[in-house]
């Protein structure tokens, strides 16, 4: 792979992640909410000075005077984040913050509710509570209205209330005070709390520590690098919409790919390949219940009985149409702008989206841990999408990059219609089918000819990104994870090879380096490096997949999360946080590279 200097990590992205399938926030290494939607991923940023409200505010900030350092973890194996901050002259203050999830009457409890607990650890600090709350992506603050122990914040589409045990004028005039006992503060419902704020803290931390937990536990994780695939997992299930079973790609907008560019997207939507890549890992981890979750919303939005196509990403609540548009209250990560809400690749075609749909419901029909395992119903709600894979596959698409200015047939858009075909050919022959198993049978294997006809290009040698082109992208490295190729194969191995030395930038990959409508790419696309990592084990280079592994594990931030892309030269963490993308790549490649339980132990 071409060589580029590599400076010390930078990771520009440091950020937490609290969440409980209703709400998600991010935490800054000093414990300030900078980003969270309410009441859910894809409404109004109530908290948004992640992309610089020009206001001012947007945030929610426990305030230590003197403050000089600070120390951040998560609770093992939880999504509970501990911040503590140290002061000058010997004072310290402990913040825990988390969103309550438990099990409750059968069912899950999880409230639209951040919760945070402040306890003093040593000395004589002195803190100021800063609830901040904007409306309009920061173009306005909130009516608000008190009572004695709490503050109504009159939100953009919902009401918040904070009930706390702090005098409520000291944080309505954000004033400083000693903190010479715990502090506990419940941002939630316009509910009254039937508790006192530290008795309801403390049975929601506890439970919400349990749950966790125990969800963990049942988790089928490698023998090596354990920790980071836990905290991949957890995140991944936090960017699960639980009322609806969507997953979206992630939990932010707007934060550049670069320094400067164009590049700027708004993510928190489904797109029903991100959501399957997740489906996916979750399920090699034997985290099913995400699976059938993503299932139903799937089956309510895109399967049915008719022929139509369909888009690559819908809202969370199954909108079909994202208008895009800028917010000027918003001034940008870092002053980089414009802020986006709403994507127009809903508008796009991106044809590689039926195969994603048919290869996460595949796993229904062959796990016999499912509580509801696909029959023959279910196969036929899948069958129209095949039919559209095979009207669609040989026609121009935007491709999974999503061009906005030029359209080919993608080989990875034409392979995924042939893996859905491939895959309902299975489906039907577990279920007995033996009519539908050869007709899907025989239409897999000519349109695989097909393809295979026009994406292998004998003059480069390699497979190529379009029918009839010249150019490599990284997509092609998953030709033999969905099974069109083996891995083996000799025009695999080249293809591998000629990637890594075209796309290749030190221990980085791009998806592509030819210019597109926004100029050349400047950044590596982390899924991407993890794809190329996991084809050089597939290929016999194991030792090199190994060492470029731990190299992009090193290039997570503190907290163990990772962005869409990150900078060679830096280290430097750009794009949207945490990005589901990224964080499947991380465990799909510990699970292919780790030593077996059984070879270790």
């Amino acid at each position: 792979m071409p060589q580029t200097p590599e400076a010390p990590r930078n990771a520009g992205l440091e950020l937490g992640v609290i969440g409980n399938g209703s709400v998600a926030a991010l935490i800054d290494p000093r414990a300030r909410i900078v980003w969270c939607c309410l009441p859910r991923f894809d409404a109004d940023a109530t908290f948004c000075a992640l992309l610089s409200p020009r206001q001012g505010g947007g945030d929610w900030t426990i305030e230590l005077q003197d403050c000089e350092r600070a120390e951040q973890h998560y609770v093992p194996n939880t999504a509970v984040l501990v911040t503590r901050l140290y002061d000058r002259h010997g004072g310290a203050v402990e913040i825990t913050d988390f969103a309550p999830r438990h099990r409750a009457y059968g069912r899950f409890y999880h409230p639209v509710m951040l919760v945070r607990q402040v306890r003093p650890l040593c000395g004589a600090p002195r803190i100021r509570v800063l609830l901040r709350p904007l409306c309009e992506y920061g173009a306005r603050a909130p009516q608000t209205t008190s009572g004695s122990n709490h503050v109504r914040y009159l939100l953009d589409g919902t009401v918040q209330r904070l009930t706390c045990d702090v005098a409520v004028p000291l944080v309505e005039r954000g004033l400083a005070f000693g903190l010479d006992r715990p502090a506990h503060f419940v941002f939630g419902p316009d509910e009254t709390l039937t508790e006192s704020p530290a008795e309801f803290c403390r049975r929601m931390l506890d439970r919400t520590v349990q749950y966790w937990r125990d969800w963990v536990r049942y988790l089928s994780i490698p023998y090596e690098w354990q920790e980071a695939v836990i905290r991949a997992a957890i995140t991944l299930k936090l960017c699960q919409y639980e009322a609806t079973g969507a997953i979206v790609a992630a939990l932010t907008t707007s934060i550049p790919e670069a320094p400067g560019t164009a590049r700027n997207w708004d993510y928190r939507y489904c797109w029903l390949r991100d959501a399957a890549f997740t489906v996916r890992a979750l399920n090699r981890l034997g985290a099913t219940r995400t699976m059938e979750e993503y299932i139903r919303y799937v089956f309510n939005l895109a399967v049915g009985d008719h022929d139509d196509e369909i888009g690559p990403v819908f809202g969370i609540t199954f909108e079909r149409e994202l208008p895009e548009r800028e917010v000027p209250a918003l001034a940008g990560y870092r002053g980089m702008g414009p802020v986006r809400v709403g994507n127009d690749a809903w508008r796009q075609r991106q044809n590689d989206a039926y195969g994603s749909v048919v290869l996460a419901s595949a796993q229904l029909f062959f796990d016999h841990r499912l509580e509801r395992m696909g029959d023959e119903t279910t196969f036929r709600r899948l069958e129209p999408l095949g039919r559209l894979a095979l009207r669609m596959a040989e026609q121009p698409d935007a491709g999974l990059w999503e061009f906005r200015g030029r359209a080919a047939v993608h080989t990875y858009s034409a392979a995924m219609c042939w893996a859905a075909c491939d895959r309902l050919a299975h489906i039907a022959t577990e279920l007995g089918l033996a009519e539908r198993a050869r007709h899907w049978h025989d239409e897999a294997v000519a349109l695989h000819a097909r393809i295979e006809a026009r994406t292998w290009n004998a003059r480069l040698g390699h497979f190529v990104d379009a029918y009839d082109g010249e150019r490599l992208d990284a997509s092609l490295l998953l030709l033999a994870d969905i099974g069109f190729v083996e891995a083996k194969d000799p025009r695999y191995v080249a293809t591998v090879e000629a990637i890594g030395r075209q796309l290749g930038r030190g221990n980085y990959l791009f998806r592509y380096i030819a210019p597109d409508d926004f100029g050349a790419p400047e950044t590596s696309f982390n899924i991407c490096t993890f794809w190329y990592i996991e084809a050089l084990a597939a290929i016999g280079r194991r030792d090199e997949a190994r060492a470029m592994f731990e190299h992009m594990l090193a290039q997570r931030n503190a907290l163990g999360l990772l962005s869409e892309d990150l900078a060679p030269a830096s280290g430097e963490h750009w794009g949207n946080f945490p990005q589901t993308y990224s964080l499947v790549g991380l465990v799909q490649a510990a699970m292919r590279l780790s030593r077996r339980w059984e070879d270790a132990l």
